[in-house]
């Protein structure tokens, strides 16, 4: 895990059991993962992504898409030297391919999409004079939220859980329906599965709800340090505002909000939040009040008001 900012003992004999436990629960919090501390599929993906270096291996658009800190690494220097390839996501998609196109042609090297040796050092060479602003993929992400006009009649908003507060879920797809929205709520249970789900329904935005044990408020958006989904980060503070008395009602005290790379922000194509509600039978209890207060900040989104 050390590749990934998480160390552990240099020698690995002196890594104790909860050293290690640990270090999984911060990394598995860094990337936006449920917290347990033992190392499943998801988390194995994970540290496998965050184990790749620009340069380790070549880069190129394939099927499946190469996912990895190096693509991560591709994208933001390329968005600092103006290529637009999309948000930073570590997938190597079509808009990345496009991007690294435009750069070997601007830079006169072989125009292969293919980033290998001598494209990694004309990258380095020239994104170490780029400085470190935000890229071009963030300023045109605030400017398109900044001019966007939406309206609910005109949005698609698809409803997911991770199977925790299905009847939330639901209940919030149908309060979303009342105020003129298109609404899908999505029976996948897998993130992933309902990412792609959602970017078959073409959705405007996607909002997650779950129950956790513990009295909690807490939102996430996509970010990672090169990029964040700014319409994403609008409506979290839109629904941090909404829920902040209803927070101390459920014994949270206080609604929390970070930016992650939960699959789910991650992999769709449009503005996704995460919102974790708990205890449930408090939530429960107070499910009208707490869908009332999401549909109106989502209202309040789609209009652009703050």
């Amino acid at each position: 895990m050390s590749a990934a900012g998480h160390q552990l003992s240099a020698d690995p004999g002196r890594s104790t059991p909860a050293a290690i436990e640990a270090a999984l629960c911060a990394f598995q919090r860094d990337r936006g993962l449920p917290v347990s501390g033992t190392c499943d599929d998801p988390t194995w993906h994970a540290l496998v992504e965050a184990g790749w270096r620009l340069g380790d291996r070549v880069l190129t658009l394939t099927a499946p898409n190469q996912r990895g800190d190096d693509v991560a690494d591709l994208q933001a220097r390329l968005h600092r030297l103006g290529f637009d390839c999309g948000r930073v996501d570590g997938i190597f998609g079509a808009e990345t391919a496009v991007a690294l196109h435009d750069f070997q042609r601007n830079c006169g090297l072989l125009v292969d999409g293919v980033c290998g040796a001598a494209t990694v050092r004309s990258l380095v060479r020239v994104s170490s004079q780029s400085g470190d602003g935000p890229g071009v993929a963030l300023v045109r992400e605030r400017d398109r939220y900044q001019r966007e006009t939406r309206s609910m009649a005109a949005s698609r908003i698809a409803v997911a859980t991770s199977g925790t507060a299905g009847q939330l879920a639901r209940d919030l797809g149908r309060s979303l329906r009342r105020h003129g929205a298109s609404v899908a709520v999505l029976d996948e249970l897998d993130p992933s599965a309902q990412a792609a789900a959602a970017n078959r329904f073409s959705a405007d935005l996607v909002i997650c709800v779950d129950m956790v044990r513990e009295p909690n408020v807490v939102l996430h958006h996509y970010g990672v340090p090169a990029f964040e989904s700014v319409a994403g980060r609008a409506l979290v503070d839109g629904l941090r505002s909404a829920l902040g008395e209803l927070a101390g009602e459920l014994g949270a005290g206080e609604v929390s909000a970070s930016a992650q790379r939960h699959p789910l922000l991650r992999e769709t194509r449009m503005p996704a939040v995460r919102c974790q509600l708990g205890p449930p039978a408090a939530v429960a209890l107070h499910s009208p009040r707490v869908i009332d207060q999401i549909t109106h900040a989502i209202v309040d989104w789609t209009s652009g008001r703050p």
